[in-house]
């Protein structure tokens, strides 16, 4: 059984846990090339701003592809900075693997994902990016659509087999880009309680700050990967759609991209305000056997001792958030309303209809058969302060046919994932601005005896059209190219025009919080005006939108 990430960010049960896509390959961190490598006369060459490197092509040739391409230098030694720009250099440099990932947490298995798995090294020096395009430097103005890991803001990398973006390019002639970045207590620390030096000023949100670095660096070289500059779509899934929210409030982020796509992670809604982010970090020193505020200790910690550390603390190297810093985060980005930073962005937003099949049935099987005794207990720890006998009433009268495990798969996703989407939706399309478009995925995966049926992650297939790389989570048949030719070619469609519409689709409304129009993912596509509205009144009139003060 492949070994891969099973990346748990735990926020309480409330916030879910979000498994990461498993990850891989070979790295090479500063692109130093095999004479093989750099001699091969028919491997691409690609001119970047920095310097030229060379990549590989797909194995039908139409796809020129550039892996662990440095946007930034590495962050050994300058622990909890901002990331300088990487030096220029002159020679051919090899583009042909992956770079390392952030360090994080130890994986645990999760037989579904093992298709993707890509196990990589892990390094302070882990801001590369990937690049698929179909020409370099040839006059073309494609879309580029970046791509943002899950893994919550802890764990992950963009290096998974599932975010090969060769069939994208194929399909669609645009350019796809995944990114590295800093994770956890690397990419999310906040000291600015803890220190005046300016240089950490900012440690709370170094990760979405190397985005944004990723993003300069897709704008500078636009022309060089074949590809409009003009014309940048962020997407993501699980934390990777928290994170296009959150650059959606980011003011450094402005101009840097013209679409956002969100699946299943809007749970992200707002950030750590910095009163929580000041009390994690003081437990991490604590936990460290540092004096509060011994940054310079904190920092000089061999990476392995300080992931330990995190691991130790309250976060368990997995709670962390960006923050609301006054500076590269000055407000929450879609709570109490809608950012107006990108009130100009179109966005498409959506999640799977039993997301959290996945989480809380693989970490515990036995919620797959619940007893109605069993799931007053079950339900407490999802819904919070709400009163579970009025949850399980609403959802029994919502849904008289369910057992009591789909009562309890139902509740914990809309709490965690299809609520959030809701709110987001609901508030940009309240600014009257650019669209919003909602979907849902519906399909049901045979894989695990069909138990989890439109699971957590089990979109990422379909979007990139790689379900051929993904039977351990998809199976294989027919239904599974269908649904990936459907989706892949509605992401692309909203790449390039801001619209999702295309022929194979029943036409596709704008989403507003009058009209509530979804687009339902299945063999036969459909639309449908406020999918499961009894279990939507019900728990938004119950459910607190969790916000972390």
């Amino acid at each position: 059984m492949a070994k891969v990430v099973s990346r748990i960010a735990n926020t309480g049960f409330a916030v879910s846990a979000v498994l990461a896509v498993a990850l891989s390959g070979c790295a090479s961190a500063d692109g130093v090339a095999s004479a093989s490598a750099i001699d091969s006369a028919d491997s691409p060459v690609l001119a970047t701003s920095l310097g030229p490197v060379r990549g590989t092509t797909s194995d039908a040739g139409d796809v020129k592809i550039f892996r662990g391409i440095r946007y930034g230098a590495s962050t050994e030694g300058m622990r909890f900075q901002e990331a300088a720009d990487p030096q220029p250099w002159s020679e051919t440099r090899a583009a042909t693997e992956f770079g390392p990932d952030c360090p994080q947490r130890p994986s645990g298995e999760v037989p579904v994902f093992a298709s993707w798995a890509n196990d990589l090294p892990q390094s302070e020096d882990c801001l590369f990016l990937n690049v698929w395009t179909r020409g370099t430097n040839d006059g073309k103005k494609r879309p580029i659509m970046v791509w943002l890991h899950g893994g919550g803001y802890v764990t992950g990398s963009g290096s998974s087999h599932g975010y090969d973006g060769t069939r994208l390019a194929q399909r669609g002639d645009v350019v796809i880009v995944t990114i590295n970045h800093r994770l956890n207590g690397f990419g999310y620390l906040y000291l600015a309680g803890m220190t005046n030096d300016p240089k950490y000023a900012r440690s709370g949100n170094l990760g979405s700050l190397d985005a944004v670095k990723a993003l300069e660096w897709v704008r500078d070289n636009a022309a060089a990967i074949g590809g409009d500059p003009e014309n940048v779509t962020i997407f993501g899934e699980s934390g990777g759609a928290a994170k296009v929210s959150t650059l959606m409030a980011m003011e450094e982020a402005r101009g840097l991209f013209d679409r956002a796509i969100a699946q299943s992670g809007s749970m992200s809604l707002s950030g750590f305000e910095s009163r929580l982010a000041s009390a994690l970090t003081k437990n991490i020193f604590e936990t460290a056997g540092l004096e509060e505020g011994d940054v310079a200790g904190l920092a000089a910690l061999p990476m392995e001792e300080y992931v330990r550390a995190l691991m130790e603390s309250r976060t368990r190297a997995a709670f962390f958030r960006p923050v609301v810093d006054g500076s590269s985060l000055t407000r929450q980005p879609f709570s109490p309303d809608a950012t107006p930073v990108s009130a100009d962005i179109p966005l498409l937003v959506g999640t799977n209809r039993t997301e959290m099949r996945l989480q809380a049935g693989l970490a515990d099987p036995g919620n797959f058969s619940l007893t109605w005794e069993q799931l007053p207990e079950k339900i407490a720890s999802v819904v919070g302060d709400a009163d579970v006998d009025q949850v399980i009433a609403g959802m029994r009268a919502a849904y008289p046919d369910a057992d009591a495990s789909e009562i309890f798969f139902q509740t914990a996703t809309f709490q965690n994932y299809r609520g959030t989407a809701l709110r987001q939706a609901e508030r940009k399309s309240a600014q009257n601005g650019a669209p919003v478009y909602m979907y849902r995925l519906d399909w049901e995966t045979p894989v695990e005896g069909g138990r989890l049926k439109s699971p957590h992650a089990l979109d990422i297939a379909f979007v990139f059209d790689n379900v051929a790389r993904s039977t351990s989570y998809t199976g294989t048949g027919p239904e599974q190219q269908r649904l990936a030719d459907l989706m892949s070619e509605a992401w692309i469609a909203f790449a390039k025009t801001g619209n999702p519409n295309t022929n194979a689709l029943p036409q596709w409304p704008r989403y507003t919080k009058a009209n509530r129009a979804t687009m339902i993912f299945d063999t036969d596509p459909e639309v449908v005006v406020d999918p499961d509205s009894a279990e939507r009144e019900l728990l938004q009139s119950l459910l607190s939108e969790g916000r972390s003060q």
